[in-house]
């Protein structure tokens, strides 16, 4: 009978022992995931290959990167003038496939800043906004490795109308990242959000195309006048 008794009073006390270790034992680092894999981005980096061998970006230039907001930016260059930017954006692209092409598209330029947008595109496929937020560090991670003076300027994720279902995913996501690099050197964190969304809290629409995922010029705008402040070298 006393055995059947102390048995789960022992092995409580044996846990309470070792919680206090476990608490000490740190967090593992966030690793660098596998790409999510698409045959289209192959011909991306083939295309950026070509241009860097015909017109290649200024080294130490300020690099947007990141899924299809990036990419269909057309006004990049008019829309900051005088400014070294260029664009490395392919379109339909996770956080975790810029950190894998990352060797291709980020470190032989040595930009001074990246300015990253990705992570709408995660959440609509099941990533969890720990699993972005996760995958946002890793990027970091990877960039700094080779490049530990280099800016890393994250773009929250857009609410867009065709998305109205992960709105608090993306409220959760955002709002993770941004306290994740607020403890990390050179980096930042751009809220384009909020000033997309109208009175009543909800999706601006004529922020969008007719697919109310992709942004009008007006919604570019918006992220001008938001990023204008921060794109520079200096």
């Amino acid at each position: 009978m006393f055995d059947r008794c102390a048995r789960p009073l022992l092995l409580a006390l044996a846990l309470s022992a070792a919680l206090p270790a476990l608490a000490r034992t740190p967090a593992a680092p966030p690793q660098v995931p596998a790409q999510v894999s698409n045959v289209a981005w192959a011909q991306d980096m083939a295309r950026f290959a070509a241009a860097d061998r015909t017109a290649p970006p200024p080294r130490g230039g300020i690099e947007f990167i990141g899924s299809s907001s990036i990419r269909m930016w057309d006004s990049l260059a008019a829309d900051f003038p005088g400014q070294p930017v260029f664009n490395r954006g392919f379109g339909g692209s996770e956080v975790r496939d810029s950190t894998w092409y990352a060797d291709r598209i980020v470190v032989p330029y040595a930009p001074c800043k990246v300015f990253f947008y990705a992570g709408d595109n995660d959440l609509n496929s099941g990533r969890s906004p720990a699993q972005v937020r996760d995958d946002v560090l890793a990027f970091v991670q990877r960039v700094h490795r080779d490049l530990p003076g280099t800016t890393v300027e994250y773009i929250s994720i857009k609410p867009s109308p065709s998305r109205a279902n992960l709105l608090p995913a993306i409220s959760q996501a955002n709002a993770m990242i941004k306290a994740a690099l607020a403890r990390l050197p050179n980096t930042g964190y751009t809220d384009i959000y909020t000033p997309m969304l109208g009175a009543d809290g909800q999706p601006r629409a004529a922020l969008f195309r007719e697919d109310m995922l992709h942004m009008t010029a007006e919604g570019y705008a918006i992220w001008r006048e938001a990023l204008a402040p921060k794109v520079s070298c200096d």
